[in-house]
């Protein structure tokens, strides 16, 4: 099937924006201080109507297990034997903006004005402050009103996933073999691949739909772990408390103002540069926790940022009095590491990318996804393209025209690993 035939047709019979306008109204935000799978009952929710969804385009075998995990089946259109291929998106949003309420505002055929979204008046979404949105002149940009995140970081991946498993079983004709879909919870707060059965979901390989420009691909992302740095004082009664008194809430300030002001911190930093990342406070005068993220794109780069933390906080301690308690959490590592074992993986999505009109765009991702943990469960998984930008705030922002890209370039990854050999057009 030639390349425009493909795109015309996902355009105008499966549109992700539909499925995405829908599944943005549902609240589900993670919550970390849950001990819940998934840690939030809106998510719950959400991944019900993504297995009712898929019954309905006749996915029989869609289920969600009791960790709120579900995995469906598009069964191949050919009877030789190719790589079952699985794609993945995550149905959580950040615990770090409200999920509550998103009222969704579809732009249509952008004009490149200022975009002030309604509920928030200095809320602006500008062409002349983001080069990404620049380039989307002309396009149906979709956002919330202001007062929330819009949710594309993941809903736009769950949305495309679901329009591409549409637009396949809409079209015997094209040739690929099985192909596994999977959503997870709890992905924004570490966990999304914490109770995911490799085993069930029973690919060679898969794909992660979580990911920015369309065009992007992602094939390495940081490694990670997470610090606790508790600094213990003494605590007495402050009108006597003189010569006495160890304070831990001051241990950690100085520990806090001790780090690198110039470098090793997310705001000081970019493209291949690691950082050391103080985020959560729990304090009180006997005893005060700091939560620091450790990344780095090397493995082996995290012990020495963890070497410089430990080093600082005893520093501290060291001449102000109290103790410290320092603990380390492995979160993931970097998915190149496996993925350079695979290369066939990448090349495809590589093609697939071509073969849907775009110029592959590789870079890091200076973060994590679902893909980073399973490719070290057995699973390989870089990551996709699904029009996300702006995450995790209430400028967040996509577009129809990228969720219909996304849903395109599934559509050719499943005829690649179906053995298909079209020449490009």
């Amino acid at each position: 099937m030639a390349r425009k035939t493909v795109a015309a047709t996902v355009s105008k019979q499966c549109s992700a924006l539909d499925r995405f306008l829908r599944y943005v109204t549902i609240d589900t935000r993670a919550d970390d201080s849950s001990s819940s799978c998934p840690s939030t009952p809106g998510q719950l929710t959400l991944l019900r109507l993504v297995v009712d969804e898929l019954r309905a385009l006749g996915l029989a075998d869609a289920e969600m297990d009791a960790n709120g995990y579900v995995m469906a089946t598009v069964p191949a259109t050919i009877d030789r034997d190719a790589p079952v291929i699985g794609f993945i998106a995550h149905v959580d949003t950040s615990p770090e903006m409200s999920g509550a309420g998103v009222k969704p505002l579809v732009h249509a055929a952008w004009d490149g004005r200022d975009i002030v979204l309604p509920n928030h008046s200095s809320a602006v979404l500008r062409a002349a402050d983001q080069p990404d949105l620049a380039a989307q002149i002309g396009h149906d940009i979709v956002t919330a009103s202001g007062d929330t995140l819009l949710g594309a970081d993941d809903k736009a991946g769950v949305a495309a996933i679901v329009a591409a498993a549409e637009h396949l079983l809409a079209h015997p004709e094209i040739p690929h073999g099985a192909i596994r879909l999977g959503f997870t919870p709890d992905e924004e707060i570490g966990r999304g691949a914490n109770r995911f059965d490799v085993a069930r979901f029973g690919a060679a390989c898969a794909y992660t739909l979580d990911g920015g420009n369309a065009g992007e691909l992602e094939s390495e992302s940081f490694s990670a772990d997470a610090m606790t740095v508790t600094f213990v004082g003494f605590n007495t009664h402050p009108g006597y408390a003189k010569g006495r008194m160890i304070n831990a809430i001051k241990l950690a300030a100085r520990f806090i103002g001790r780090l690198p002001p110039d470098m090793l911190s997310p705001e000081t930093t970019e493209a291949y540069e690691g950082y050391v990342h103080p985020y959560q406070l729990e304090a009180s005068v006997d005893r005060t926790s700091v939560r620091v993220l450790i990344r780095d794109f090397e493995t082996r780069g995290l012990a020495d940022k963890e070497a410089l933390v430990e080093r600082l906080a005893r520093g501290v301690c060291d001449e102000a009095g109290g103790s410290v308690e320092i603990s380390v959490q492995p979160q993931y590592r970097n998915m190149r590491e496996v993925l350079d074992a695979h290369p066939l993986v990448v090349e495809r999505a590589r093609e697939a990318i071509r073969r849907a009109g775009l110029t592959p765009i590789e870079k890091p991702i200076r973060g994590g996804t679902d893909g980073s943990r399973l490719s070290f469960m057995g699973l390989p998984t870089p990551n996709l393209f699904a029009g996300e930008h702006d995450f995790h705030s209430r400028l967040e922002w996509t577009s129809r025209q990228d969720l219909d890209k996304a849903v395109e370039v599934i559509v050719r990854l499943a005829e690649l690993w179906g053995g298909a050999t079209a020449a490009r057009s």
